[in-house]
């Protein structure tokens, strides 16, 4: 993938007081390259519960490379496509929804508990271009994974 058209990937999840840290770490890892800093923020919830905010964000082209990459096995990639001019905001921002479940046992699909956020490269910045920006990068992920799979 020659040219990435974002100018940045946001990941965060957050980690309930029923919920084992360190797996809900391994969840947003499965999306992040090796050895990368995750911040974390306590919280406090509505009846008094600490919740742990767990968040990336990916601003190297081959660190974002590599977060698309994992993003390329996404069972429901057909979905997203087809869900684009919903999922692109007026800011030129992607957001999806993953599953933090399935992200801990290395599957990549859409659901609960992890939220991406992208930052879509546009000229001019509308929702139009950077719609079609996502969709050519998404489509190029779809073409590689039937490339690895061939």
């Amino acid at each position: 993938m020659p040219q990435i058209p974002l100018h940045y990937v946001d990941l965060r999840t957050f980690c309930y007081a029923t919920e084992d840290e360190k797996r809900v770490e391994a969840a947003l890892r499965t999306f992040l390259p090796e050895e990368f800093e995750i911040e974390r923020v306590e919280s406090e919830g509505h009846y008094g519960d600490r919740i742990l905010v767990l968040s990336a964000r990916v601003e190297r082209a081959d660190e974002i490379r590599h977060v698309l990459a994992r993003l390329a096995e996404l069972e429901e990639l057909d979905q997203l496509l087809a869900e684009l001019d919903q999922r692109v905001t007026e800011n030129t921002e992607l957001f999806l929804r993953l599953d933090k479940q399935a992200a801990f046992g290395d599957a990549i699909r859409l659901g609960d508990g992890i939220t991406f956020r992208a930052k879509v490269e546009a000229y001019p910045a509308k929702k139009e271009a950077a719609v079609e920006n996502a969709q050519e990068v998404l489509e190029r992920l779809e073409d590689e994974a039937v490339g690895d799979d061939a």
